[in-house]
């Protein structure tokens, strides 16, 4: 009893911590300056939209939402394509080779990004690539491919080798059995890494504001700095260019959650 009252007591803590500052940048969007600071946590006197339109109609922002879409979009299919080649030759070669090959590749994890800065900016540098979104989109994909081969070659190692066998013993060659059995079985775990991968790089800020340089070439990320001044921070555009960044990940998450659900607890049980 005593147990799962603390808990509960814990849950409750944790909701608390979690949905106070959400509660602060919902209602602070509503809100003007003055209003916001003389009740933080209050609820605002009208619902005025004033913000909405003001981030709505900048140029930066939208011209920022496209970059993050295209940004986001791209670094995450070509994450995914290589992911799921790579996993799918991991999970086909046997005994240790194959796992060190996964190690290798995993390994990469465990750099912290700071260290790989300055080579990777001397050679973005070299190869023409800064201060372009191809070049985001190339280093994104180096940055999130570990995590995703960790996920998508841990899942299609739990495949049955039958599978392969039969569809070997059916005449199919390797990209047959890949398109035919493999993708079709991993859907779910590819479509929670997707999401998993939108998340981090929808945002990121450190690469854009290490390999940005222009304004039209920024991410939202970078867009919301505008908000922060040396002396004085609009919060409430702050809060509002918050708001309408998050809005296509909330939105995305309600939609594929079940695929989320599914890749998560997929490979789990062995029947």
């Amino acid at each position: 009893m005593i147990a799962s009252l603390s808990r509960r007591a814990l849950l409750g803590l944790y909701a608390l911590l979690i949905l106070l500052p959400l509660s602060l940048v919902l209602t602070g969007s509503f809100k003007t300056t003055p209003e916001l600071f003389d009740s933080p946590f209050g609820l605002p006197s009208t619902l005025s939209l004033d913000n909405f339109r003001t981030v709505l109609g900048e140029q930066a922002m939208s011209t920022a939402l496209l970059n993050s879409a295209l940004v986001a979009g791209g670094g995450v299919l070509l994450t995914l394509t290589v992911a799921v080649l790579a996993s799918y030759g991991i999970a086909r070669i046997p005994g240790w080779p194959g796992w060190a090959i996964h190690g290798f590749l995993v390994l990469g994890m465990a750099v912290p990004a700071q260290a790989n800065m300055i080579p990777q900016y001397v050679l973005f540098d070299r190869l023409g690539l800064l201060n372009s979104l191809v070049g985001l989109v190339l280093i994104e994909t180096v940055v999130c491919l570990p995590v995703a081969v960790f996920i998508l070659a841990g899942f299609m190692r739990t495949l049955p080798p039958e599978l392969y066998e039969a569809s070997a013993l059916d005449g199919a060659g390797p990209w047959q059995t890949l398109r035919s059995v493999v993708l079709p079985l991993s859907l779910p775990s590819i479509a929670a890494t997707a999401i998993f991968l939108v998340v981090i790089q929808w945002n990121d800020l450190l690469y854009p504001l290490l390999f940005i340089q222009t304004p039209e070439k920024r991410t939202l990320p970078l867009a919301l700095l505008d908000f922060q001044g040396e002396f004085l921070t609009d919060y409430p555009l702050l809060f509002t260019g918050v708001l309408v960044a998050s809005a296509p990940l909330v939105v995305a998450y309600v939609f594929l959650q079940r695929y989320f659900v599914a890749g998560l607890t997929a490979g789990s049980v062995r029947g």
